[in-house]
């Protein structure tokens, strides 16, 4: 990792709200820590496991506040839903790119293995693929904002 990648992500640190992040490469670990402004660790040349730290509490309270809505077909047991995290750290967009689609809406019918949306990473565009079959019944994260690892995507219904 260079000069410049590192000055990328402690930018990427900061302006996504994360608390901590820690990349490990071969012989290569980084810590960055955002509890104080501009806190970097110095790199560690020793292989060590890195850590992921779960979503705050106020994004866990957030998604178990929100009532869940269906048409007027009928109501739907929350707890029977199927929740799609984020695998990673990065900036959540919902279509390939501003003047196409989204890869999927809420009511739609997907599939396992149906691309959902695109999780920027270090310049690198990873497409989030649902786990599950069922419908869409929720969208929790808005167009190009960032995401923490582990956080609460999409709600589907899997019956």
């Amino acid at each position: 990792m260079n000069k410049k990648e590192i000055e990328e992500l402690i930018k990427f640190v900061s302006k996504a709200g994360v608390s901590e992040v820690s990349i490990e490469q071969k012989d290569f670990k980084i810590c960055i820590k955002n509890a104080q402004p501009s806190t970097v660790q110095t790199p560690a040349f020793a292989p060590a496991p890195v850590v992921m730290a779960p979503p705050p509490a106020s994004v866990q309270a957030a998604v178990k506040e929100e009532p869940v809505k269906k048409e007027a077909s009928g109501t739907i047991d929350e707890s029977k839903l199927h929740v799609i995290k984020s695998p990673m750290i990065g900036t959540f967009y919902r279509a390939s790119s501003p003047d196409k689609p989204n890869f999927v809406n809420v009511g739609d019918e997907i599939k396992a293995g149906k691309t959902l949306c695109i999780i920027e990473a270090m310049k690198l565009f990873n497409e989030i693929e649902s786990d599950v079959a069922g419908k869409i019944v929720k969208v929790l994260v808005d167009n190009a904002t960032p995401v923490e690892y582990d956080q609460p995507l999409f709600l589907v219904d899997p019956s």
